[in-house]
């Protein structure tokens, strides 16, 4: 998992009076100081003083240095939003008092204004300066200009800073990508340019000073008789995800049938059903974006609620996002934008699952043994950060076509600090199921390597050490037989190594999944030379005992003859 870090954006600015006298226009980007940055993220604004007013160029950059000024003041607690339209409010008032008197008669001016914190960007504006985003090589714009709806009043504003007492500002918020250009625009720019020349300006990819450079310049060149102003931030890095802002993201996700075959969502086409189990319907889908085959999750809301069901969705795409592990299923990247409904999107791994794989009938020793270290160094990658799987299972490892392994369904991992499901929902699956789950344990790293040493056990002799387990059922834990009871070529070595993980007692088993890990990797050499014969009592103990009760039964008959 990468660590938390900061937000690292790259910041440009460009504002060209163009054949005016003077350039009304103010903006910029305020990166603060790096307190400044974790409390309440970084600021930028772009302002156009309304013309025919006597201070339109003092509207524009005091409203941009109350912004700045009264943001980083308000408590950090406030939210973005609020700590935006608190010192607003208050200039707004001040200016339109203003507007009266002679020395700023009718003064105003546009407003739009971006907070970007941890990997949120929140927007407030009024007037028609613009703001956009350019994500993927898609342009799109984030504010709607407030003009008369006539064609030939267009330019006339009927809201912005200073025109009415009280103050009337968009608000909008969006979920930030790595990658992403946010542009900030007057409309001496997007009044000449067409959001395909502004796209294609921002597709060079230059750097954040050089494109804002650009764009203004382009502006001018095309003719434009208006001030031009342009301010760019390139978003470089985000801070890790966050479950509690995944989720919020979630909220608003509406739940949906799944499409069927041939139908698309999102830019997603969908090819044919995976499968369809009780918490989930997994389908394989072409992305048109990009052309990659990926498979969409679909919850089911038959057996959990919708409160389970978005904290598990919220589970899987952190988890996914945040692990770096190549035995463990990362997310497959979609714009924040784009998701209409809930559903999770991963990349589409030819294979099958290790119970699949088991169908086929057991897999030779030394592959098996392979594939079990792998598994295991998956597990060992999630409780690294104190995550707790909580469904490991035969079905839940996929096997690459490539000799791979990838652990999926995160949804249900256990998190530190983030809010469990109810007790009655909590996951596993019987069979896997450590004893002291059936006592009211939600789950832990020891009951994580009981249901990986049961995975082991099934994956190298197909058998079950406990018995299959029903839902309804409360099993009954006795000893479990040594796997190479049931095939006689596994070393005493990994015999030792699963039924330590598999034990009833969890004080006996390993301290953690590093210990059982190291056992597999080291336990010792899988060319035995001649098989070890299994003892009679381990191959068929009924005919052992039946045996040696013949047995003492004739030396007792003999020893009666002989008396």
């Amino acid at each position: 998992m990468r660590s938390d870090g900061e937000l690292v954006v790259a910041a440009g600015f460009a504002s060209l009076a163009g054949p005016r006298a003077d350039n009304q226009d103010f903006g910029g980007v305020h990166l603060g100081t790096a307190l400044e940055r974790a409390r309440h993220g970084i600021v930028a604004a772009v302002a156009d003083g309304v013309s025919g007013s006597k201070a339109g160029r003092t509207a524009a950059e005091l409203a941009v240095r109350a912004l700045v000024e009264g943001f980083y003041a308000m408590p950090d607690t406030l939210g973005p939003a609020r700590a935006m339209q608190a010192p607003l409010a208050a200039y707004n008032r001040w200016l339109h008092a203003q507007g009266r008197g002679e020395a700023m008669e009718n003064s105003a001016t546009t407003f739009t204004a971006l907070a970007l914190r941890g990997r949120r960007a929140h927007l407030v504006h009024v007037g028609d300066s613009r703001a956009w985003r350019f994500s993927g090589g898609r342009l799109t714009c984030l504010t709607t200009d407030h003009v008369r709806p006539e064609p030939d009043l267009s330019h006339v504003l009927i809201r912005a800073l200073g025109i009415e007492s009280e103050l009337r500002l968009d608000h909008g918020d969006l979920e930030l990508a790595e990658h992403d250009r946010l542009l900030l625009t007057s409309d001496g720019i997007h009044g000449v340019l067409s959001p395909a020349r502004i796209a294609a300006i921002l597709g060079e990819n230059a750097s954040a000073d050089a494109t804002a450079q650009m764009l203004a310049e382009a502006a001018i060149a095309a003719g434009g008789r208006d001030n031009a102003t342009a301010v760019l931030v390139d978003v470089v890095r985000l801070p890790a995800p966050d479950h509690d802002g995944i989720l919020a993201g979630l909220s608003a996700l509406p739940f949906v049938e799944p499409p069927g075959p041939g139908e698309s969502i999102d830019g997603f086409r969908i090819e044919r059903t995976l499968s369809a189990g009780r918490h989930a319907v997994l389908l394989v889908a072409r992305d048109v974006e990009d052309g990659s085959e990926v498979v969409l999750k679909f919850p089911r809301r038959e057996i959990l609620s919708e409160r389970t069901l978005r904290l598990a969705f919220a589970r899987e795409m952190l988890l996914a996002q945040r692990i770096s592990s190549p035995f463990v299923l990362a997310a497959h990247p979609v714009r924040p934008d784009r998701q209409s409904a809930l559903y999770g999107v991963q990349p589409f791994l030819e294979g099958m699952t290790m119970a699949q794989r088991l169908d086929q009938g057991l897999p030779a020793l030394r592959p098996a043994l392979d594939l079990a270290v792998k598994l295991t160094r998956a597990v060992a990658a999630l409780h690294r950060l104190d995550v707790v799987h909580r469904d490991i299972k035969p079905d839940n490892a996929i096997l690459t076509a490539d000799g791979g392994l990838r652990l999926i369904d995160l949804g249900v991992a256990r998190l530190p600090r983030v809010e469990d499901f109810r007790v009655d929902e909590i996951p596993g699956t019987p069979g896997f199921m450590a004893p002291e789950q059936f006592d009211g344990n939600a789950g832990d790293a020891l009951t994580d390597q009981f249901a990986l040493g049961v995975t082991l056990y099934r994956w190298f002799t197909g058998k079950w050490p406990y018995g299959e387990q029903e839902a309804f059922q409360r099993p009954r834990f006795g000893r479990a037989a040594p796997p190479s009871h049931h095939r006689p070529e596994i070393p005493s070595w990994l015999d030792d190594a699963i039924l330590t993980a598999i034990d009833v007692d969890r004080d006996s088993r390993f301290g953690d999944v590093i210990e059982l890990l190291r056992a597999l990797e080291g336990g010792g050499s899988l060319e035995l030379g001649p098989r070890r014969k299994l003892p009679l009592i381990e191959r068929d103990p009924v005919r052992f005992w039946q045996a040696l009760c013949a047995l003492l039964g004739a030396a007792l008959v003999a020893s009666l003859l002989l008396r």
